[in-house]
């Protein structure tokens, strides 16, 4: 490990004599060339951004100049010099480094503003193999990372914001304090990362290497959080770059600032009403799913879904998978519902959802696509966890029926409905269905049974409250994510009133609960997937 020399202590203040520019964005390239200059900073740059310089009518010397040597390889060595290095690593209040500057003809580079080649949008347009390496960056990254090193006398900026803190320093007084290039410093080598974090993942792709030996994962901030999952805990949310439509990208139209809780919430419901292609809606609370439905238009499917649990779906998030109307805005503002997000709101349902000050209103370019490729990520102490995203898709072809009755097709589509929202819902889970309408869900239990009881409880108050004599789970079907491991979960869920069960099988004592299901004359599938989600 090399030792740390024994250098003078960094200079508060730096007045900028030379800055290196080099863009692939242009954007504010003229205020800051045009600024610099004026305070008589020396501009360098290459390429195409040298030529937009000069177009300025701006004096700007070629990188050639300095090193003496051209542009070579198709561009891709120009900057590798220890010319261009040596102005931003050179130390220049230490006596060594300032002599081999001088001995060697190294000129100071004070400033460097480098937004490096487009590789993500590269790979994000559909960019072929040898463009997206084509993309990469090699001297960017490595003037970056020498400039950032030696932030006691350089100032970097990597983004239009970096560059206008400089530029607004610089206006103030001629110079950078070491404060902002250390902060700027630590803004260019998460940017390094990040970048490098893109090659590997796409690199890992390319060789469909699921488990690399090493894997990074870079985001950029969305936006401090007040608090995270409790007041005292600190959060915020950062973007990755996958173009998934949801709540990363979504536009809040209005409300308080989204929470910890609200984003998570807001993702696990719009990632479930995704999933279904008649007009959708589901209400999620504390990241579980209370109440999902199908309908003719999304009012009558929020009517649906409210009747499911009402109870738990005051306060929750609600999602959509149809733009809303002035109707949809009145019948979901009935109750207080803290976030609604939609692919669409129209100016009425606009108007409507305004007049509740805290209800955040987030519209979305589109929908994910359910079946889509992508991963999840777990933090654990330690590491985190990585796998695929759960892309199942069971369809009636797909079953097995392995009971003596035969599920008549109604069933046959109550069970579809009931596991697809079980591949949703916190296990142990257990959901009741009937005509595209949950009766009851049960999550998160300890053990399969009580979540099948506590999916019956919500469905006989839902029934109650609908003015019913019998529980909605009457005739319904239920689903299992992950096999019941014994007869009594089955059980529980035709006194409940099921009357078709579905679950993935593989359990040791599937016989067992064959048996049971025959002897209660249901009909019972199996899916032969599972859709644990923990």
């Amino acid at each position: 490990m090399p030792a740390a020399p024994d250098f003078p202590p960094a200079p508060d203040r730096v007045q900028p004599q030379r800055a290196l520019i080099s863009l692939s964005d242009k954007a504010g390239l003229e205020d800051a060339a045009r600024t610099l200059a004026g305070l008589g900073v020396e501009l360098v740059s290459t390429g195409g951004t040298k030529a937009a310089i000069e177009k300025l009518g701006l004096p700007v010397k070629d990188v050639a100049d300095l090193t003496g040597f051209p542009e070579m390889m198709d561009g891709r060595v120009k900057t590798l010099h220890p010319v261009v290095h040596g102005g931003l690593l050179g130390v220049r209040n230490a006596p060594t480094h300032a002599e081999a500057m001088t001995t060697h003809g190294i000129g100071a580079i004070d400033i460097v503003w480098i937004d490096l080649y487009p590789f993500e949008k590269t790979v994000e347009a559909g960019g072929g193999f040898e463009a997206a390496i084509e993309n990469i960056d090699i001297g960017g990254p490595a003037m970056i990372r020498s400039g950032s090193k030696n932030h006691g006398h350089v100032a970097v900026a990597v983004d239009g914001e970096s560059i206008g803190l400089i530029l607004q320093a610089l206006k103030a007084d001629g110079s950078t304090d070491l404060a902002l290039r250390k902060r700027l410093a630590a803004r260019a080598f998460a940017r390094t990362a990040a970048y490098d974090a893109a090659v590997s993942a796409w690199f890992a792709g390319q060789l469909e290497d699921a488990a690399p030996a090493r894997k990074s994962i870079a985001g950029t901030l969305a936006q401090t959080l007040r608090y995270g999952e409790n007041p005292h805990q600190s959060g915020a949310f950062y973007r990755t770059g996958e173009a998934r439509p949801g709540v990363a990208y979504a536009e809040q139209v209005q409300g308080k600032e989204l929470g910890y809780n609200n984003i998570a919430d807001a993702d696990a419901a719009y990632e479930l009403v995704a999933e279904f292609e008649a007009p959708a809606c589901v209400i999620v609370k504390h990241a579980n799913p209370c109440g999902v439905a199908v309908g003719g238009d999304l009012s009558e499917a929020y009517a649906r879904a409210l009747e499911c649990d009402a109870v738990s779906a005051f306060g929750g998030v609600i999602a959509v998978n149809r733009p809303l109307n002035g109707d949809d805005a009145r019948a979901i503002t009935g109750i207080f519902t803290e976030v609604v997000i939609a692919p669409g709101a129209d100016a009425e349902a606009r108007e409507v959802f305004a007049a509740k000050k805290n209800l955040r209103l987030l519209i979305t370019d589109g929908l994910p696509d359910p079946h889509g490729p992508g991963e999840v990520f777990r933090s654990v102490a330690g590491g985190f966890l990585v796998q695929s995203r759960d892309r199942s898709l069971i369809k009636p072809s797909d079953l097995k029926i392995v009971t003596r009755r035969q599920p008549t097709p109604t069933e046959i589509q109550d069970m579809l409905f009931a596991f697809t929202v079980a591949k949703h819902v916190k296990s142990n889970a257990i959901v009741y269905a009937k005509d595209g309408q949950t009766a009851g869900i049960g999550a998160g239990q300890m053990n399969r049974r009580d979540s099948a009881r506590i999916a019956a409880i919500r469905a006989k108050e839902a029934g109650e409250a609908k003015g019913l004599a019998h529980s909605l789970a009457q005739g319904s079907a239920c689903a299992s994510e992950a096999f019941f491991p014994f007869a009594d979960g089955l059980l529980e869920a035709v006194a409940a009133g099921a009357t078709a069960v579905i679950q993935p099988g593989g359990s040791m004592r599937d016989a067992e609960v064959i048996a049971a299901a025959d002897e209660q004359g249901i009909a019972m599938a199996f899916t032969g997937v599972r859709v644990f989600r923990h």
